[in-house]
């Protein structure tokens, strides 16, 4: 991926913002910092913040994707939580899940399974795809436009009030499909549907050269220096296109920044000097060739195609581009005081 990409991505990006502020949003600022959210569950309860609305990719998807082709629906993924596959691109919880608890609140369920009842949709709708990115991806999956597009329509059901949407927050994950596209093909920008919340928090991309998939040559020892400068340049432009957007619209959005937490988790020690991970870029689950991955099993006889770790909670990275759940609570605890930040 070039800068010239990297700023036509930003460029579309800063006018999703635009219109996703239209109703008068509030709120942020890029922070971090490592502290535990469990005891301030009720302070974000006491602002306002009750529903969660996601929109993006494979961090943030919670089931959404079809079981028929997704491997996320397929074992080994899950058997860290719930103990079964949920759709999740993890061994256990992700991204969404985290922000709702940040919040307060249940992680929201996934827009496919909302013809089961309104009573469900009462901590929001988690709208994200995996695979799926701001433009038409190599995935054919709802992309963002059509993700707000299906938000907007469940608005104009009337299922939530103005006072729902003005105790909302919207969580924009975007975790480099796009890139990959382009990277195959020239991607199509598209247009980005105005969605009305009061707050708005939007990811930095991850050091994309530090995903194992990017690191398998060196035997997951060194990142990749050409796409982490890239992504660099990505999040440069993706945090003045957010400071104007709140000069335009005050305190309107703030970012999550995923970059700067994985890299502090990639060299966070205990307390006893060591890191927490001992090679945070080697992932637990992985196929036993090139041509499997994880969660690929024989069409045939359906053996097993891949190999897990003997200890997930001590990986960073579940398969060749997620975190595992224990890699998400770290970067969950870097990214603690973003929220803090928040409602000071």
């Amino acid at each position: 991926m070039g800068n010239h990409n990297a700023y036509i991505l930003c460029l579309h990006l800063f006018s999703f913002l635009v219109l996703l502020t239209a109703c008068d949003v509030a709120g942020t600022q890029v922070v971090q910092s490592s502290s535990h959210h469990q005891n301030h569950h009720s302070r974000y309860r006491q602002v306002g913040l009750s529903k969660l609305f996601v929109f993006g990719d494979s961090y943030a998807d919670t089931g959404n994707n079809p079981k028929s082709v997704a491997k996320s629906w397929h074992e080994p993924y899950g058997i860290t939580f719930p103990g079964r596959p949920t759709g999740r691109w993890s061994d256990g919880r992700v991204l969404t899940d985290y922000v709702a608890s940040f919040i307060g609140i249940k992680s929201p369920i996934a827009y496919k399974w909302i013809k089961f009842g309104p009573k469900l949709l009462s901590n929001g709708i988690n709208f994200a795809y995996g695979g799926t990115g701001v433009f038409n991806t190599l995935a054919p999956q709802p992309n963002m436009t059509t993700q707000i597009n299906f938000f907007q329509k469940i608005i104009q059901t009337g299922v939530y009030s103005k006072r729902d949407l003005d105790s909302s927050l919207a969580l924009v994950s975007l975790a480099g499909n796009d890139y990959g596209a382009y990277n195959a093909r020239s991607g199509t920008a598209q247009r980005i549907h105005e969605m009305g919340v009061k707050k708005v928090a939007v990811t930095t991309l991850q050091p994309l050269g530090c995903l194992p998939q990017n690191t398998l040559l060196s035997y997951y020892r060194h990142c990749n220096a050409t796409q982490n400068m890239a992504v660099n340049f990505h999040n440069f432009l993706l945090k003045q296109a957010v400071q104007q957007l709140n000069n335009e619209v005050k305190n309107s959005t703030f970012l999550l920044d995923l970059h700067s937490a994985f890299m502090s988790v990639f060299k966070k020690r205990n307390s006893s000097g060591n890191v927490k991970f001992s090679n945070p870029l080697q992932p637990c689950c992985v196929g036993m060739d090139a041509s499997n991955s994880c969660g690929s099993t024989d069409q045939l006889s359906g053996k097993k195609k891949y190999r897990v770790c003997k200890h997930p909670k001590a990986a960073f990275f579940w398969d060749l581009l997620h975190p595992s759940q224990a890699g998400w609570h770290a970067v969950s605890l870097v990214l603690h005081s973003s929220f803090n930040k928040l409602y000071s």
